[in-house]
């Protein structure tokens, strides 16, 4: 056996990790963390289940999580449920921070991370603002999820003669063949968040010739650029006027040419100085940076540590 650090980037939809030990890089993937159900007990399980099938001894154990609360932001009692006595160290933060580290490192800007969900975070010289990142309900615009649901939105108007058709509701149809049913079945489906966003693939696709899904495109790009505007705003710094920020994106929602062109587009009419890069890195390699994030940066707020 031999010590070893352990990062998990969890999301919503499957949860990435990564052991560093001395004898490499080992990586897994693990299912999603349930947002609806607490969240502390599904992340010691993770460690635990981690911890049993690879028979490596943990010293540190590191976190990024989708849908954490500030209340479950704690990391002593996560620390407490890990059954492994070697683990000494636990650092547990929402995904939108190791997003960050993971696409900008210790630079100062901001990080859109659109996936399933979607959050943004500005980080100032000392002021950190998060932006969205409120859930599938309240929030989230600019998600796979938020497009999903403007797609099955858009479906239902096209039925019931409030919209214009749209070939979004042949595909809702290959799973729901009486589209009048398809909200009863996501009502009562533990997996109707994932199922949402899974169309959010058949929107993309059909953008090009579909003028509704491109529209749901456009305004998804249209949120994700406001978010960002915003976050740069909030954590300006008078006395940095004319500094060159970055900005980055992750997740699967940019691969779409026509959001990741119309976002750069917003963006470029909206915050002139800003520059638009191309992240370092993932998530996951932002979890794996936690643990030696400088003392004075503001990023350290937003992250709760616990040690036995």
């Amino acid at each position: 056996m031999s010590a070893a650090t352990l990062a998990l980037d969890v999301g919503q939809t499957g949860t990435k990790v990564r052991l560093t030990s001395s004898e490499g890089i080992q990586e897994m993937l693990l299912p999603g963390v349930r947002t609806h159900e607490p969240v502390v007990p599904q992340l010691a399980m993770f460690a635990n289940r981690v911890a049993t099938e690879t028979n490596l001894v943990f010293n540190t154990v590191a976190m990024g999580v989708s849908g954490i609360t500030k209340g479950e932001q704690d990391a002593a009692p996560l620390l407490a449920l890990i059954e492994s006595r070697s683990v000494r160290r636990v650092l547990l933060t929402h995904d939108s921070v190791t997003s960050y580290l993971g696409a900008l490192g210790e630079r100062r800007g901001a990080v859109v991370a659109s996936g399933t969900g979607v959050v943004t975070l500005g980080v100032g010289r000392t002021a950190v603002a998060r932006v969205d990142g409120w859930g599938n309900i309240m929030g989230d615009a600019g998600s796979g999820h938020w497009i999903g649901r403007e797609a099955l939105d858009a479906v239902m108007r096209a039925h019931d003669r409030r919209g214009p058709a749209t070939a979004l509701t042949a595909v809702v149809q290959e799973r729901w063949p009486d589209v009048e049913e398809a909200y009863i079945a996501l009502q009562s489906s533990p997996e109707r968040v994932r199922i949402v966003a899974g169309f959010a693939r058949s929107v993309v696709l059909l953008a090009e010739g579909d003028p509704v899904a491109h529209g749901i495109c456009v305004a998804a790009a249209q949120e994700l650029a406001h978010s960002v505007r915003t976050a740069l705003h909030r954590v300006s710094d008078p006395q940095a006027r004319g500094e060159t920020l970055s900005v980055s994106v992750l997740g699967g929602v940019f691969s779409s040419t026509l959001i990741s062109e119309t976002f750069a587009r917003y963006l470029e009419e909206q915050c002139p100085s800003v520059v638009l890069e191309v992240a370092r890195g993932t998530g996951l390699d932002g979890v794996t940076l936690l643990p030696s994030l400088p003392s004075h940066h503001p990023l350290l707020s937003l992250v709760s540590s616990s040690e036995r």
